[in-house]
């Protein structure tokens, strides 16, 4: 699997990347000291797992997250216990407490290779699927429960760890698949991903409004509202304009 390691301590990190250089099946394909930096480098490496501390000078794990378009395995290795709850809004696989030593890294390590799963039919390398129209319907099997579900009934798709939470009429799904391979079969004239953890249907969206925050809220036409950048809120807004 290919790593990056993001920590602002040089020992620290070169300490990181010659623990990881012992094990085989791990090869160490970039590092950086703040999120600035490694954002351009995650982009083009394409890693399958940041190693990523999460308080930096000026910055966090959390901002540099936000900024990525498509989010790798994380193992947070840091000196404050204090963030282990947010940590597990993302696709989180361990969360390392310093000083880390040699046996509980290599923990963290099998834990990334049970969560490697066999390729599937949506599996980069595989044959791609054909795109959904927007007249197609969606077989949802949700536990004990099925759903055939139109695809201009859904609302918006949410990131849930392992999983997409579909939302349609007045009740939710969840289906086993990454964002990343819903986007993939989606009618991009039909569909925009508004965030890390949300697509919307363009159909469904009453308003764009800006937040308090600063960036921007996208309401549904259910009541839902989502957080939007605004680099994206002004994409959307071209999207939508004539």
């Amino acid at each position: 699997m290919k790593a990056f390691v993001v920590e602002d301590s040089r020992l620290a990190r070169q300490g990181l990347v010659r623990m990881l250089g012992a094990h085989a099946g791990v090869e160490v394909v970039g590092e950086a000291d703040h999120p600035d930096t490694a954002l351009p480098l995650i982009r083009a490496s394409r890693p399958d797992v940041l190693f990523l501390d999460i308080q930096m000078a000026g910055a966090d794990a959390f901002d540099l997250l936000a900024r990525l378009d498509d989010h790798p395995r994380i193992v947070f290795t840091t000196a404050h216990a204090e963030y282990a709850v947010r940590s597990f809004d993302f696709d989180t696989v361990d969360y390392l407490l310093k000083p880390i030593g040699a046996e509980r890294l290599a923990q963290a390590i099998r834990k990334l290779e049970a969560r490697a799963l066999p390729a599937a039919p949506d599996a980069p390398g595989a044959a791609p699927r054909a795109p959904l129209e927007a007249g197609s319907r969606i077989f949802i099997k949700d536990g004990e429960r099925c759903h055939m579900v139109p695809l201009s009934a859904i609302r918006c798709f949410e990131s849930c760890k392992n999983h997409v939470q579909v939302h349609f009429d007045a009740t939710h799904a969840y289906v086993k698949k990454s964002l990343g391979s819903v986007e993939e079969r989606l009618p991009r004239d039909m569909f925009f991903r508004v965030s890390r953890q949300h697509i919307v249907n363009l159909g469904a969206i009453a308003a764009i409004e800006e937040a308090i925050s600063g960036g921007y809220l996208v309401t549904l036409d259910n009541g839902k509202k989502l957080e939007i950048s605004r680099r994206n809120a002004t994409q959307l807004k071209e999207t939508l304009s004539l």
